[in-house]
């Protein structure tokens, strides 16, 4: 009989990493063009996801944990910016400063001194200073929240830990627009590169963080 594919990876993919002493909190290119129906990127489990992120940024917050966003904004004629990425998805061309569909999602915007990442490609490490600026403030996870899963999530979360970072994607506070493709990629970012884990356990760490802050700098 043939293994599924949880009895394949047991025992040799799947190790815990966990959360360390300093994270951050990264929410990755939550814009209308996912959420908004009719849309051609539109998304109904980013529609979740949006729904769920409020109470993680929330306690992010109340924690004084970094909370850090990214958008994708073309600027060049044609979206020449893009490179290849816009010739293989020329559906990202909608993400360019005028259109109401490169807006940030109601709810899950920036506050003011949150830094914002443009980026034009999938992951929020490439091609910008967020690697250089997370390590010069002692950052050791990154916690991921955003769209889409099988994109700029696992892009980012492989870049991630690339950088040397603790990943952590949010269960609940990612989505995609199809569950096979979501489904796959959080397995297989969980076996690899990075724990899946649900809001709760997330808000549980994130109080721990927020208590030993300045007293204690183990892992939790």
């Amino acid at each position: 009989m043939e293994q599924g594919a949880s009895e394949n990876y047991k025992g040799v993919w799947g190790h815990r990493i966990g959360f360390g002493a300093k994270p951050a909190l990264l929410v990755i290119d939550f814009m209308k063009a996912y959420t908004v129906p009719g849309a051609p990127l539109f998304a109904p489990g980013v529609v979740k996801a949006v729904a769920e992120t409020p109470r993680l940024l929330s306690a992010a917050r109340e924690q004084g944990v970094p909370v850090i966003h990214t958008n994708i904004l073309y600027h060049a004629p044609g979206c020449a910016d893009g490179g290849v990425w816009v010739k293989k998805s020329p559906v990202m061309t909608a993400m360019v400063a005028g259109n109401p569909l490169a807006e940030f999602c109601e709810g899950v915007e920036p506050q003011a001194g949150e830094p914002v990442f443009t980026k034009q490609y999938a992951s929020a490490f490439f091609g910008t200073s967020l690697a250089p600026m997370l390590h010069a403030q002692g950052i050791d996870t990154v916690i991921l929240a955003g769209c889409s899963t099988s994109g700029c999530i696992r892009a980012s979360a492989v870049d991630a830990v690339q950088h040397g970072f603790r990943t952590i994607v949010v269960r609940d506070c990612v989505g995609d627009r199809h569950e096979g493709p979501h489904e796959a990629n959080l397995f297989d970012i969980d076996a690899k590169y990075g724990d899946v884990v649900s809001l709760d356990e997330t808000l549980e760490a994130l109080a721990r963080v927020g208590a030993a802050a300045g007293t204690d700098h183990r892992p939790v």
